[in-house]
């Protein structure tokens, strides 16, 4: 599968599942295998232990981002994204670097570029970054901001992931109701719901 063919069959997983799964420690590895979703952020393990977590995820037929500056060891640069292209093998990577999202395209990786949305300056400065960047799709944070998501959407032509303080279900509904493609959470419980949700809502549209 090419870098386009992924990227299409990404956004596809994401338009179905509306959900990412973000594993923050080994435990919820198992908890995410016995889900129906099939996007997951990795932001637990090391350089010793990535690779394992990356193939049984993908021997699942799961997509698998790295949160980079959550992996200890690996460097943040050129060789790093190197390593983790050629011996990880991850679908792609996630990051708040622009300077990554460039070297990770290079090396035919997905990228999502992490926003936190600080204040105005951050806000603009950020969608100057990732409309001249183009990663392949935007995770803004915190999500319970419904307007931001709605602002931010009508500003880039990326697809919109976010996540960041989500507790129950209703934060996952507003944040997609404002336009959001997908939601990343790290919380287990709301995985299952959250595929419940969905089919509902499609069985009644």
């Amino acid at each position: 599968m090419d870098i386009h063919e992924a990227q299409n069959e990404f956004t596809k997983r994401l338009s179905e599942d509306r959900l990412i799964a973000s594993i923050k420690d080994p435990k919820s590895l198992d908890h995410f295998l016995e889900s129906s979703i099939q996007s997951a952020f990795l932001l637990t393990g090391n350089i010793s232990v990535i690779k394992r977590y990356v193939d049984l995820l993908k021997q699942h037929n799961r997509f698998v981002f790295l949160h980079i500056e959550k992996i200890p060891g690996i460097s943040y640069d050129r060789e790093g994204l190197k390593f983790i292209a050629k011996y990880v093998k991850p679908t792609g990577i996630v990051t708040t670097k622009s300077s990554l999202i460039q070297l990770a395209k290079k090396e035919g990786l997905l990228t999502i570029q992490r926003l936190f949305l600080v204040d105005t300056d951050a806000v603009k400065n950020g969608l100057l970054a990732v409309n001249d960047i183009q990663p392949h799709a935007l995770e803004i944070m915190p999500a319970l901001i419904p307007e931001m998501i709605s602002k931010i959407k009508r500003e880039t032509n990326l697809p919109i992931i976010t996540g960041g303080l989500i507790r129950n279900q209703e934060h996952i509904d507003s944040a997609l109701q404002s336009g959001a493609l997908a939601v990343s959470t790290g919380k287990p419980w709301l995985w299952k719901r959250q595929v419940v949700t969905v089919a509902q809502s499609e069985l009644t549209s």
